[in-house]
């Protein structure tokens, strides 16, 4: 990664994403290391992310039972069952873990000046989507694993996933040393694609792991003499056309013989799947989140906080470098 000259650089973390994907990177049953390589991969994915990118203030977005859920009950429910299925040993794992991640959140609100944001109705998607429609001039860095943000990406927004260690850009995906990702199957450089077509082709397919059912089970990509594919409704979205109306008009029937008209089920993903297309009333919910709680009062000592937080969680090698923790920790917003 290359640091933009001049350009300063909001860092958007989607925190619990980070902090339970990290769990997977160590493998075996002690839980102390797997809880002290989660924070090790969150601290280190920040400051990498703020030393290359020029950062300006970091912004840490927790989860809330999500407002999709009152728009589509069928909304993530396929979690419940993953939950019920696990051992009591992957329970007890999973309250371990939360209680270190309920640990992280409060040293970030009471002790750093980075800002925390959460609301009982939003998800971190939400709150990293917003921030950047309020701030349309800035640069930033979205810190996740996620895929659904390759649909915000652009010229001033990337992505880092600190798992792989790879910068996500509409220009491509780098690894930590700022070369190319090269994928293994074609030998050429991996790309994301447009994020337009990304964002489209979920809302036509739906999106298994929340539990999104598709608008038009079946569609094929690309078209045939006979029949409108993906790709053709896809280039004639602007216009309305002949393709777009042929494909959005189709009907198909369920298992459980319910009539369904694409366009309709399309729209309805729009509104679950598209991060910039939320209800005006969450819109202002998340606003009012915002304002209220971006960090406003400058908290002192912040690198011996930090050096507290690393002895009580037995963080050493994070230690090693409080110094350059501390700088992205002391950032305040007005800064």
């Amino acid at each position: 990664m290359q640091k933009k000259e001049n350009q300063l650089t909001y860092i958007l973390v989607d925190t619990a994403n980070m902090f339970m994907r990290a769990r997977h990177v160590v493998r075996g049953d002690d839980m102390d290391t797997k809880i002290g390589m989660a924070y090790h991969i969150m601290f280190n994915s920040i400051n990498k992310v703020w030393k290359d990118q020029n950062g300006a203030h970091v912004v840490m977005c927790l989860e809330g039972r999500s407002w999709r859920k009152d728009v589509y009950e069928p909304y993530k429910r396929n979690r419940q069952a993953v939950l019920a299925a696990k051992t009591d040993k992957e329970q007890e794992e999973d309250q371990q873990y939360w209680w270190a991640f309920d640990n992280l959140q409060e040293f970030l609100k009471t002790k750093t000046n980075v800002t925390v944001l959460q609301d009982k109705q939003c998800e971190a998607d939400d709150f990293i989507a917003r921030w950047i429609q309020n701030h349309p001039d800035a640069k930033h860095c979205i810190v996740s694993s996620d895929s659904d943000f390759y649909q915000l990406l652009n010229d001033n927004v990337s992505q880092y996933n600190g798992i792989t260690g790879e910068l996500i850009t509409t220009k491509g995906i780098f690894n930590d040393s700022g070369k190319a990702v090269v994928d293994k199957r074609t030998g050429e450089p991996k790309e994301i694609g447009d994020p337009e077509w990304l964002l489209f082709e979920k809302c036509i397919r739906g999106d298994t792991s929340d539990n999104i059912f598709s608008a038009f089970p079946g569609a094929r990509k690309k078209g045939t003499k006979s029949k409108v594919g993906m790709l053709d409704a896809f280039e004639d979205r602007k216009n309305k056309g002949y393709n777009w109306n042929n494909f959005m008009l189709q009907r198909w029937v369920d298992h459980e013989n319910v009539e369904h008209r694409v366009l309709e089920d399309y729209q309805r993903n729009q509104v679950l799947v598209d991060l910039t297309r939320q209800p005006d009333d969450i819109k202002a919910q998340l606003d009012n989140a915002i304002v209220e709680q971006v960090q406003k009062e400058k908290k002192t000592q912040i690198g011996i906080h930090f050096m507290k937080f690393c002895g009580k969680h037995k963080l050493d090698r994070v230690s090693q470098n409080a110094q350059e923790h501390s700088e992205y920790l002391n950032k305040a917003y007005n800064d």
